[in-house]
């Protein structure tokens, strides 16, 4: 990558190329979130699946992590990774598509959600690792932070717009029908990726390399790296308990509580503000406590407002649920945004992919697994005791950063990029420079 100059003080969103990237991720995460709402209530309201087949859905978006969680890392490394996210970007709209056609056509069944949740689930694990390795291509290091927290913002802005277009048009146009708002928005992260004029070239490749080399250095650098390793427990912990949330909150809000759809995606958007104000806040948050201390911070504070979840009743009840989403989702934006530029950070350009891979495959692994046992515990016990059971596990969340070497440290190591990844530095000692913040 050539090395271009940047003024120190000039902030992300002067590069045109970035506000392209962040546009392009505004219209994907706007679309997935409206079927973030939508595809559960096909099942639930469209097809009349049983708690269970709701949660093995949930489990089929995120399958992929563990299919292909690893290899994707090092086959992301020996490509460039625009194009790569503009072709996945393609298979994600054209997925989508087919699912309100066969509606249309009246043919749509459990068995075509899975596979559409299966193959957006492939082509999102490729987008997702190689979107976190393009971003330190197009900002220095000193502007990670601010990059990592517009982007979030975006997220958290499509979280809270998302659900309630979502509630909206199955409202007004059904479960499946409304699905047409996501193709459409893949389609359009497509056209705005395409538009990035930033020069990529082809990563080399040694002459020894080899897949399964390849995916060896990823696990030796994450596994050799000790505020790593504490991060993928901690964040794989959180997103199995997550995963129990989305693969039961449909059937709770919608058999439980007794909400119509418009009313569920108000609800979720109203959640969602919390990330919304944790994304705007989570530079100034790291800058004021310090990054490693708001890594743990965030989820320690937040955590216990999840027992508000199955404490949610009809009515004016249902406000708990909003309230205990909204401070969850806080912490845990929080969370990612430090984590996150920290990661990227500390790791070699060379090896981005197959970091972000590894810690994806550990860490978002998690998620079908949390999404069966969700599925199940609302089979068996009710959607209620499910929650009960998810919001126990998010106050067990924080034990492994507060074990770690994190709760004794104000800012997050920076380790210079290295060439042996076999010795990889541990990034812990009193040495070390601090992460920078944006």
């Amino acid at each position: 990558m050539p090395d271009i100059p940047r003024p120190a003080a000039s902030g992300p969103l002067r590069l045109r190329d970035f506000r392209l990237l962040l546009a392009g991720a505004a219209a994907g995460q706007l679309g997935a979130q409206v079927t973030l709402v939508a595809l559960p209530l096909v099942a639930v309201l469209v097809l009349d699946a049983p708690a269970f087949q709701v949660g093995l859905l949930t489990a089929a978006e995120t399958a992929a992590f563990l299919l292909v969680g690893l290899p994707a890392g090092a086959w992301v490394d020996r490509m460039r990774k625009l194009p790569l996210m503009i072709r996945a970007d393609v298979v994600r709209a054209l997925a989508m598509a087919s699912i309100p056609l066969a509606a249309v056509a009246g043919v749509l069944t459990m068995a075509q959600l899975y596979v559409v949740a299966l193959v957006t689930g492939v082509a999102t694990v490729f987008f997702d690792v190689a979107h976190q390795s393009f971003l330190p291509q197009l900002l220095p290091h000193d502007q990670l932070v601010s990059g990592n927290g517009a982007l979030e913002t975006v997220r958290s802005s499509a979280q809270v717009a998302g659900p309630g277009i979502g509630g909206g048009l199955v409202q007004l146009l059904g479960a499946a029908l409304a699905i047409v708002a996501d193709a459409v928005g893949y389609a359009l992260s497509a056209l705005f990726l395409w538009g990035i004029k930033h020069p990529e070239s082809l990563p080399e490749r040694g002459p020894e390399a080899s897949l399964r080399r390849d995916v060896g250095e990823g696990l030796r650098f994450v596994f050799g790296h000790r505020l790593l390793r504490v991060i993928a427990v901690t964040t794989g912990l959180g997103n199995f308990f997550t995963a129990v949330l989305m693969a039961t909150q449909s059937v709770f809000l919608v058999r439980v509580l007794g909400l119509a759809p418009g009313v569920v995606g108000l609800l979720l958007a109203a959640s969602a503000v919390g990330g919304l104000a944790g994304a705007l806040c989570a530079g100034r948050l790291a800058a004021r406590l310090g990054q490693a201390r708001i890594i743990w911070l965030s989820a320690l504070v937040t955590g216990p407002f999840a027992l508000l979840w199955p404490l949610s009743g009809r009515g004016a009840g249902a406000a708990l649920f909003a309230l205990g989403s909204g401070v969850v989702f806080f912490g845990a934006v929080v969370y990612n945004v430090a984590q996150v530029s920290f990661r990227q950070s500390l790791c070699p350009p060379r090896l981005l992919g197959r970091m972000n891979a590894t810690l994806r495959f550990l860490m978002w692994g998690t998620l079908p697994l949390g999404a069966l046992a969700g599925g199940a515990l609302a089979d068996a016990f009710g959607a209620r005791v499910a929650l009960v059971w998810c919001a126990a596990g998010f106050l067990l969340v924080p034990l492994p950063l507060l074990l770690s070497p994190l709760r004794r440290m104000r800012e997050l190591p920076v380790a210079a990029p290295a060439e042996d990844t076999d010795a990889v530095p541990d990034g812990t000692s009193d040495q070390a420079e601090p992460a920078p913040l944006g």
